[in-house]
């Protein structure tokens, strides 16, 4: 698999930390870039850097908004001309000794906290940049080493409890439900309806009415007020200091059993809400706690002791028995099993393990007992990497995640001028009564706040995470799940993929030379080369007793084959696209090869730089899944194209079996990726399905590129957009229904939550509204958007 970090929206690393380090010939310089938001900006912008001579590499993080540039200019002064020239607002970065740090902050449950934050800590110097994750309660702080006490310190001014991540943390740990005192709640919502009623009784008001409603205020709404304080002290006009305006407005104006329905309600829905959220942390939480705390390890005097699994080493011999969980990766060294492996890579039946086989952490052993040697360390392991990338994943703002972030930046403010004006206006200037638009400004102050339309989007995107982690499908951002809804072709590389990758050896015909003399020419060339191909030609070869000999200057031909020398004459083992550019292809050598590649069967030749030595076919097997998966891939109204370095007849032969709709043979990794530009130029969102080598330009250059079978390989999982976790192209469909069920859930809460909104400024400017009624439109639709995108973890 490629490293497609280029086109990821920075979530696959920090932000680099040094910003100008001189050597002989080249500088490095870090700008941040405060417009620069998604792939649009970074594509105008390496659009605009490529045409100066002298630069030499660009590094995105778009994430944190920063550009590390690699140049030979005298100065930097020109680069920042050429970014100001289209718009962009550099800053050149400080030269402190910046680090990264991870918080985790207890309070921090929704973008009301994460706005204080912000504006607390941005204009703090020695503070580079903030990349937040409400789900997970976590800040990743880029900062210079002296700030950090500062930003301790500013956290708890702000009421808000941090503490730093270290290595010995687990995310179980700081995954901690939320605690509720029901006791409170309970007191101020009799309280509440308690006025309610007395006033209704009584005609109007009376001290009892005013005693309830602060009863009612203080037991549930301290922590309102205390949190409103403390915004309104920090110049920040967040829901929680709306909300103490509003309150405190109403008591003023003489409406106590208002006010305190009011608070009632809110500090109800900010429990429910909250509690909520801890559902999508659950999604998470319940990956970290498949695999056990401890494994039982074989010790030097060969007993067996149970230890915890973090403390075992590298190499360490584990014993399983029947019903247990993996604890930690391994390899099997005696004994068989059958192995639930859907944890990880979201198979519906248990695969048959035996020695030599890979095992992973998190899976269930059923039936037999083995031993394994282990392979990775317990926070190294396949579901270690599994959930360190869905939880860097949440941090990526999804496109629509930065259109609501934009949105509610204009938004809020805009409503609080309009409800300025409302309450003075009109008795201005047309002599209303103070108090009736004193309190339809106050219901607008209710409204004002869009937590409906700005936390809707981040759970829905982690359920959709987490709901695509279960079934075996690992996506690396939000932007990935939300593109894949609008993907319309799929490339997708043959060997390993469509086909299981394991050929066999069909037919062989000696052309030149002693039979068992090129049988051993082709397994010396072939046993070199780890091509599904020129492994099956070996296995053929050694099983007809042929023994390898020495290779000097052997060397892979990339789309075509590998060459060596032996004994001092050089051969060629490969395909009938290098035997063409050897020139040694006949009328009857191609009548031959036709009729092999009309039967779907790939072939090899052995050769001189004179002549064709011998001639192999090798014919690999379609997997039953592929025909579904595609079948499945053309109902959902996607286009499919094959790519392959085989030749045309056997590209044709397996399209047809498989019902693809296009097939491109004999294409070299630089073919793969001119035809994935080519794809592109067309206006289409492209995805490119591959799993080797081969394949990785096309991945990168592709809009998703998928990698199959990445369960254990730590490349497809660290730079994949998306990962596939086993090789069963069924899942491409399944993430491409879970994208389009993504995106209509996040339509449908940013219709409903504008929708709402727009009704209730449209009710209070006509009167009708009261404060009570927008409270429960405001947070019963932030909670009906929570719940909404909470769909997607029961599908």
């Amino acid at each position: 698999m490629s490293e497609c970090a280029s086109k990821s929206c920075g979530c696959s690393g920090a932000p680099v930390l040094t910003t100008e380090t001189e050597t002989e010939t080249e500088s490095r310089v870090v700008f941040r870039i405060d417009n620069m938001d998604c792939p649009t900006e970074e594509a105008l912008i390496r659009d605009k850097l490529a045409q100066l001579p002298g630069v030499a590499a660009l590094e995105f993080n778009l994430l944190q908004r920063t550009l590390t540039l690699t140049h030979n200019l005298p100065s930097a002064d020109t680069l920042e001309d050429a970014l100001a020239a289209i718009g962009m607002h550099a800053v050149r970065q400080t030269a402190a000794s910046g680090r990264i740090t991870l918080l985790h902050i207890s309070g921090m449950d929704c973008p009301t906290e994460e706005g204080l934050i912000r504006r607390k800590l941005n204009g703090m110097e020695g503070v580079f940049a903030l990349d937040f994750n409400l789900v997970q309660r976590k800040l990743t702080l880029d900062h210079s080493p002296e700030v950090l006490p500062q930003v301790l310190q500013a956290l708890k001014s702000l009421d808000l409890e941090a503490r730093v991540i270290d290595d010995a943390d687990t995310g179980a740990e700081l995954a901690e439900a939320t605690k509720i005192n029901w006791w409170p709640m309970a007191v101020s919502g009799c309280a509440a309806v308690s006025a309610e009623a007395v006033h209704w009784l009584n005609g109007g008001f009376h001290w009892t009415v005013a005693a309830l409603a602060l009863l009612a205020i203080v037991s549930g709404g301290l922590p309102t007020y205390k949190k409103g304080l403390i915004a309104l002290r920090n110049l920040n006009l967040n829901m929680n200091a709306l909300m103490s305006i509003a309150v405190t407005g109403a008591m003023l104006i003489g409406q106590w059993p208002e006010a305190a329905m009011v608070m009632f309600l809110f500090a109800l829905a900010e429990i429910i809400e909250a509690k909520s959220l801890d559902r999508a942390r659950n999604a998470i939480r319940s990956l970290m706690d498949l695999a056990p705390q401890s494994a039982t390890l074989r010790q030097p005097d060969g007993s067996w002791v149970e230890v915890p699994a973090a403390e075992v080493p590298l190499e360490a011999l584990v014993r399983v028995k029947p019903g247990e969980r993996i604890a930690l990766d391994g390899e099997i060294v005696s004994g068989s099993s059958t192995v639930n492996q859907a944890p990880i890579t979201g198979e519906s039946l248990p695969v048959e393990k035996t020695e030599n086989d890979p095992v992973f952490a998190g899976t269930i052993n059923e039936s037999g007992s083995f031993e394994y040697r282990v392979t990775a360390l317990a926070n190294n392991t396949t579901l270690a990497r599994i959930i360190h990338a869905v939880e860097a994943a949440q941090g990526s703002r999804a496109p629509t995640q930065r259109f609501v972030d934009k949105f509610a930046r204009v938004y809020t403010p805009s409503v609080i001028v309009v409800a300025l004006a409302m309450m003075l206006i009109p008795p201005l200037a047309f002599g209303a009564a103070w108090l009736d638009w004193i309190y339809r400004a106050l219901v607008l102050l209710v409204v004002a706040c869009p937590c409906a339309l700005v936390i809707s989007t981040p759970v829905t995107i982690v359920s959709g995470l987490a709901a695509a982690a279960r079934k075996g499908i690992l996506i690396k951002g939000g932007i990935y799940l939300e593109g894949g809804r609008k993907l319309a072709v799929l490339a997708l590389d043959k060997t390993g993929t469509i086909t299981h990758g394991k050929p066999e050896q069909t037919d062989f015909k000696k052309l030149g030379g002693g039979e068992q003399s090129v049988r051993r020419l082709a397994v010396s060339l072939a046993s070199r080369s780890d091509h599904p191909v020129s492994q099956a030609i070996s296995r053929a070869a050694l099983e007809a007793a042929a023994v390898p000999v020495a290779v000097a200057n052997f060397a892979a031909l990339p789309g075509r084959g590998v060459r060596g020398t032996i004994d001092g004459q050089l051969y060629h083992l490969g395909n009938h696209r290098l035997i063409s550019e050897l020139g040694l292809t006949t009328v009857l050598l191609e009548e031959q090869l036709n009729t092999l590649e009309c039967q779907g069967k790939t072939a090899v030749m052995l050769a001189t730089e004179r002549e064709v030595l011998g001639l192999f076919a090798v014919a690999d097997t379609v997997k039953e899944t592929s025909r579904l998966a595609i079948a499945d891939l053309h109902a959902l109204g996607i286009r499919t194209l094959m790519l392959t370095g085989d030749n045309s007849h056997t590209a044709e032969a397996i399209a047809r079996q498989v019902g693809i709709d296009e097939a491109c043979g004999n294409q070299l990794p630089e073919d793969k990726l001119k035809t994935v530009e080519a794809l592109l130029e067309q206006g289409s969102m492209v995805g490119m399905v591959g799993d080797g080598i081969n394949d990785a330009p096309a991945l990168a250059r592709a809009d998703i590129g998928f990698a199959m079978g990445a369960a254990g390989t730590d490349t497809a999982i660290e730079t994949a957009d998306v990962a596939l976790m086993d090789d069963d192209l069924r899942k491409l469909p399944t993430f491409v229904r879970l994208s389009r069920t993504t995106g209509a859930i996040l339509t449908q809460n940013i219709a409903f939550a504008l929708g709402v909104k727009l009704i209730f400024i449209a009710l209070t400017f006509s009167g009708h509204a009261t404060m009570w009624m927008a409270v429960f439109a405001d947070m019963g639709a932030s909670l009906l958007v929570v719940f909404n995108g909470l769909r997607l973890l029961r599908k």
